[in-house]
């Protein structure tokens, strides 16, 4: 069973623990992965394209053979105190690496030692660097959206929800959930998604979370309706939900979706349900056309290109998936065996680079770059869809 998930010929996806640093990298607080040294290089050279001109606070432990053995764990805590009290951050974020999993380490203890001696906010992200990154997104923006969203005033009238006056037209305010480069490139992508909503007459109150300052996510309890716009951005959506009675939609405005999308939110909102315009949208229609991708991201783009040419594509998904994004023609496979299985029936493969190694002879390929799993390879060539759809597939 274990050799099913073995990797020979393509590359893996970026790490749980690796998927909460990129969640957390603008806001503000420090993350502190408990591993020995390698991790921390590993994320910044190869996962994190904004590392070397924005500034932000993830360390690693460093942890020894010794420190293991000896269960050595005032020293994570001095080194932990020393350095919140060097930086000042927000808050801290304590991430789980193999090695304390083996250990034991108890992490909640931890965080509560650590807040009684910094006075800052600390959390536990319960992440083993086994688990793909899409993981750790969720449960990093679960968090903020637990503990770092502001409460908000409830309705007078009463605790379930209605409609706002702005939910019966124009001037929504929209949060957008789970955008980080992993999954959306630093190549304009989180400005060019932000004008498709404004285009359509919704102000976007914050973006989870690439170019929104920490305000605007505390103040998120106060939209009327969320995007999610990956696998990642549900963590959130769930708790906004659940706290503040916002709906969600989940796909990507891509521009042969946008007035789509744009009625799925404004139904959302006059409604209170949440909505999954990709099932619609797409027909099920026989194709040889495969996509390659995360969920929400590979939906929404077959979506987009059935709309256009009338020619829908199937969806492989190598990680977990967001409810209302595959369909019954979709897969969704966990081993580099069964991928290169299921792409025998297909003609034309669109995917990461690095997938061309297992695409079948004779198969078109269509290279779509994408970070979390080749890195910063193919980064410059990662076209910004939300603008360049048309030209990117010679439409």
């Amino acid at each position: 069973m274990f050799m099913k998930e073995a990797v020979s010929r393509i590359s893996t996806y970026s790490a749980d623990t690796f998927g909460v640093c990129s969640a957390l990298f603008e806001l503000g607080g420090m993350t502190v992965i408990h591993d020995p040294s390698g991790c921390n290089s590993t994320y910044t050279t190869h996962d994190e394209p904004r590392w070397y001109d924005t500034d932000s606070l993830i360390f690693i432990t460093g942890l020894t053979e010794m420190d293991a053995v000896l269960g050595n764990e005032e020293k994570l805590l001095h080194d932990v105190e020393t350095a919140a009290a060097k930086y000042q951050p927000r808050f801290i974020t304590l991430l789980c690496t193999p090695v304390p999993l083996l250990m034991g380490t108890d992490f909640p203890a931890l965080a509560k030692v650590l807040q009684k001696r910094t006075g800052l906010p600390v959390f536990f992200v319960a992440t083993n660097s086994m688990q793909t990154y899409e993981q750790g997104i969720f449960k990093a923006f679960k968090m903020v959206a637990e503990h770092m969203v502001a409460a908000v005033s409830a309705p007078s009238s009463c605790c379930s929800w209605q409609p706002s006056f702005a939910s019966q037209g124009q001037g929504l305010k929209v949060n957008i959930l789970g955008v980080t480069p992993l999954d959306f490139a630093v190549n304009g992508s989180e400005k060019a998604l932000r004008r498709c909503l404004t285009r359509q007459g919704f102000a976007v109150s914050s973006l989870w979370a690439m170019g929104s300052v920490y305000e605007e996510i505390r103040d998120a309890g106060r939209a009327e309706v969320n995007l999610v716009a990956s696998y990642g951005g549900l963590g959130a959506a769930t708790v906004l939900q659940e706290r503040f009675s916002q709906p969600y939609v989940v796909g990507l405005p891509l521009p042969p979706l946008q007035e789509i999308l744009a009625a799925s939110l404004r139904t959302a909102a006059a409604t209170g349900r949440v909505q999954y315009p990709l099932l619609t949208v797409r027909q099920e229609k026989e194709t040889a056309t495969v996509i390659i991708g995360e969920s929400v991201y590979a939906t929404s783009l077959a979506a987009a290109l059935e709309r256009v040419t009338g020619e829908g594509a199937d969806v492989c998904c190598p990680l977990a998936a967001a409810p209302g994004t595959l369909g019954a023609r979709d897969h969704q496979v966990r081993s580099e065996g069964a991928l290169m299985e299921i792409l025998q029936a297909y003609k034309t493969i669109i995917a990461d680079p690095l997938y061309e190694a297992i695409i079948p002879e004779g198969a078109k390929f269509i290279p779509l770059g994408h970070e979390a799993f080749s890195g910063r390879l193919y980064q410059a060539s990662i076209p910004n869809l939300f603008k360049d759809f048309n030209s990117f597939f010679h439409i």
